[in-house]
Order: C-alpha cells, then structure tokens, then sequence
C-alpha cells in the first residue's frame, strides 16, 4: 500500500488537531507537516519537502489559500492541494477549482468523506460532491447570464447602490432624473430576479457583480 504524504493547513489549531486525530487512524496516510498560515506551508513547500498533498483552509493570517493556490499554479508544485473550508457560496468553490484545487470539502464533512477525497486526489483525479459540484455550477450559470445581462448604465447604478447612495445622490452623481434611476433600480431587480436591496447586494456580490 503507497504511503500518502499529507500537510495540513490551518490556522485553528484546534481543527488541526482534530484533523491529526482522525488522519492516523488511517495506516496510507502519513502527516508531514502542519503549519498554520500560507507563507510557513510555502516556505515548507519550497525547501522540497515530500508530500503529495495539502489540505488547504482559505482563511488564514499572511497569505490566504488563495494566495497559496497562486504560487502553487506559478511553482507548478507537484503537491496536490484539497480546499477544505467553512465557506459555501459557490464563487469561492468556482474560484478554488479554477486556480488549481484538486477538492474542496467543507469543515463539516464527515470522516468517510475526507478519507475518500484523500485517496482519490492521491490518484491524480478530483472529488467534487454532488452539493460542491451543484453550488459550483449554479454560481457559473448565473455568472454567465449576468455577464451580459445588464447594460452599462445598469452596471453603473447597482455599484453605487452597492456603495449606499440614495436615488437622489445617484442621480445628481449621473446628472439624470431621480425618475431614471428608479426605473433602472426597477430594471436591476428584475433581471437579477431579486425583491429588495438587500437581496440585490447579496446576489450581486455572489455572482461577482460588484
């Protein structure tokens, strides 16, 4: 049986732990390493240090995972990273697949799971859940409707609402009527299939509008 070489990446040390607990009860996996930032897994990356694979948080102190899938892609490192993080909303997943992730799990999934992510990115293949996979793809079905869907001016006015300026200042800004404003705010609404401003700035910011 082929030895997994594992580092682990995280700021919490109590989830590193926890992660350390699990992962030795399993004879193929082996844990080289667990630091608690991005810069200290590069600088352990960069001194050839073997292991196969990284599970790798997002948020962390001196350089977040994605900084990290970054120098990873421009080293064209061997080390096969895993996301595995807190954060749901599929731009982040989309984003982490895009940059190079092998995986992304969630900070609840189960024993089983992660095991089976493990030795299937140690394979050279990607797991991606049926839910990661579907919240993947309904960011980028509506990334790419919202690419076009909204005319320049449209565009314009969300990121000033974005921004917390009334109808009145964003029409004094953009020297139109205040009229025009409501119906390009009524228009916004509309095409992004929301009700209120709060659920505008919500899926505006998910779909990488603003």
């Amino acid at each position: 049986m082929n030895e997994i070489k594992l580092i682990i990446a995280d700021d919490h040390e109590l989830f590193r732990n926890g992660l350390v607990e699990i992962l030795k009860k399993h004879d193929d996996i082996k844990i080289v390493k667990s630091v608690a930032d991005g810069f200290e897994l590069m600088n352990v990356i960069k001194e050839e240090v073997d292991a196969d694979i990284v599970l790798l948080d997002l948020t962390m102190p001196k350089m977040d995972g994605f900084e990290v899938l970054k120098e990873l892609k421009d080293l064209n490192a061997k080390i096969k990273p895993i996301v595995i993080s807190m954060h749901t909303v599929g731009n982040y997943i989309a984003k982490c697949a895009r940059m190079g992730a092998y995986s992304y799990l969630l900070k609840n999934t189960d024993e089983s799971e992660l095991i089976f992510a493990i030795r299937t990115v140690y394979k050279g293949k990607k797991y991606f859940s049926a839910e990661i996979s579907e919240k993947m793809i309904n960011f980028m079905s509506a990334q790419s409707v919202s690419d076009n869907v909204l005319s320049k001016k449209e565009t314009e006015v969300l990121g000033l609402i974005s921004k917390g300026l009334t109808t009145k200042e964003i029409a004094a800004k953009l020297f139109v009527s205040s009229r025009t404003i409501e119906t390009h705010r009524t228009n916004i609404l509309k095409k992004l299939e929301v009700k209120n401003t709060a659920e505008l700035i919500k899926k505006a910011t998910e779909i990488n509008l603003i």
